[in-house]
């Protein structure tokens, strides 16, 4: 009976205490960015967002791009591209871009 609760212990404890690793991708700071920015300009609240991609355009400049779901401060909802530039090397922005669109 002892060994019968030792087991169930040791099992509670491993699986209590084994560690959840989730893995953040690179973008997710540029996404942080590119919300934070997008509130900013349109003084609304984002309520989706999807990564597009990264790509290279230089060497020292490369442009992460998300596509958010905006909906305004009166209800309207509408979709925003925007487009981080930046160096990868000391990840500081060149430009930020915001191009409206209803889908």
């Amino acid at each position: 009976m002892k060994k019968g609760w030792i087991t169930v212990l040791l099992m509670l404890v491993f699986i209590a205490g084994s560690p959840v690793s989730y893995a953040v991708p690179d973008y997710a700071k540029w996404g942080v960015i590119a919300v934070k920015a997008a509130q900013q300009k349109y003084n609304a609240d984002i309520i989706d967002y999807e990564h597009i991609g990264r790509t290279p355009i230089q060497p020292k400049l490369v442009e992460e791009k998300f596509k958010l779901w905006v909906r305004s401060h009166t209800g309207t909802e509408f979709g925003v591209f925007v487009t981080i530039r930046f160096d990868p090397a000391t990840d500081q922005i060149e430009s930020i871009q915001f191009q409206e669109t209803q889908r």
